[in-house]
């Protein structure tokens, strides 16, 4: 499909400089763009390539001064970052799936809403109830007793166990499992590990997105909660019972032990690793491959390392983690002259 810039520019509620007919199907890196495509300038560090791109849309700020020519049309905007992003999930929906696949499984008693897509291979199970709107791709597998909520994307591959629920307008990446069994195993007289049943389950609030091959478990008993916002990314472990706040980050290979309680507002960077039964409090900041093993019970505060501790105090100590060697070998000098002036020959 082909639009033209009035028609996007009336779409953002932007204005045309240059040719508002000129038509675009397809959009692309500015730094990439061709003849037909639509892209966008942002961020500034990629302010030269608008000078040199080929592309015969460009999305910009309202304040963009240019200093040289502009070859391509120019749909002025309050922000073009954002307007990117609706006129990407506008471009979306117009290419959306929709009806269930013959080659679907649907129990008899399952309820699917309406206006929904259901592809191939699919399997919905017994009373199972999904939405309103809902995209469930191929291969999807959901479980008896699973709650889907109004407009969720489901990619590819994705498993939910039985009794899962996901709340309105969650997005979940393909292979992510959701309701897995928790690590939970009692130790026996003969050092042999007997499973303890995991009976509860797991629960995603509204507007959750889970990223690629991302594994929650379900509870032992009750909930594993995902609350209100939470954007998770892929490769990420989230263990039973463990409960993530509202509007929380995790960049990928994180790992949260088991009955840990995360707050509201956290931003934790990729491979940080949890303790179970610890408590973060709101708004707390975890660099990368950073290491928690207690409570940390100050709201916003920012931490780093393993164990982790106050970022302020990890980038002072840094200086000296590089010097160790130097500083060991002049300790051992020391030793040495005090050693001489206290036993003189």
């Amino acid at each position: 499909m082909e639009f033209s810039a009035q028609q996007i520019a009336e779409l953002l509620s932007g204005t045309v400089e240059g040719n508002p007919d000129i038509k675009v199907s397809n959009i692309a890196r500015i730094e990439g763009g061709q003849p037909g495509t639509l892209t966008f300038l942002a961020n500034p560090k990629y302010t030269p390539f608008i000078y040199e791109t080929k592309s015969s849309i460009v999305i910009v700020n309202n304040g963009f001064l240019p200093e040289f020519p502009i070859h391509a049309t120019l749909i002025r905007v309050a922000d073009s970052y954002s307007a990117f992003a609706q006129l990407l999930e506008w471009y979306q929906k117009i290419s959306e799936k929709s009806g269930v696949s013959s080659l679907a499984y649907i129990a008899a008693d399952a309820k699917v809403g309406e206006d929904g897509y259901v592809g191939e291979f699919a399997f919905i199970g017994e009373k199972a109830v999904i939405g309103k709107h809902v995209k469930i791709f191929p291969q999807v597998y959901v479980g008896d007793n699973c709650e889907i909520g109004d407009d969720t994307i489901i990619y590819p591959g994705v498993k939910l166990y039985g009794g899962t629920k996901v709340g309105k307008k969650c997005i979940l990446h393909a292979g992510c499992v959701l309701g897995s069994d928790g690590f939970g195993f009692a130790v026996q007289q003969d050092q042999q590990y007997k499973k303890v049943p995991q009976t509860g389950i797991v629960v995603l609030e509204d507007y959750v997105e889970i990223g690629a091959n991302t594994t929650i478990d379900r509870a032992t008993l009750g909930e594993t909660i995902i609350r209100k916002g939470v954007k998770l990314d892929n490769l990420i472990q989230v263990a039973h019972n463990v409960e993530i706040g509202e509007n929380t980050v995790i960049a990928a290979q994180t790992g949260i032990s088991g009955s840990t309680k995360i707050g509201s507002n956290c931003m934790f960077g990729g491979q940080v690793g949890l303790a179970g039964h610890i408590v973060i409090a709101d708004g707390v900041k975890i660099a990368a491959q950073s290491g928690v093993g207690s409570h940390i019970r100050e709201k916003d505060s920012v931490l780093m390392g393993s164990p982790a501790f106050a970022l302020s105090d990890f980038k002072r100590s840094t200086v000296h983690f590089k010097r160790l060697d130097q500083m060991a070998k002049k300790i051992a000098e020391l030793e040495e002259k005090v050693s001489q002036l206290s036993n003189p020959s």
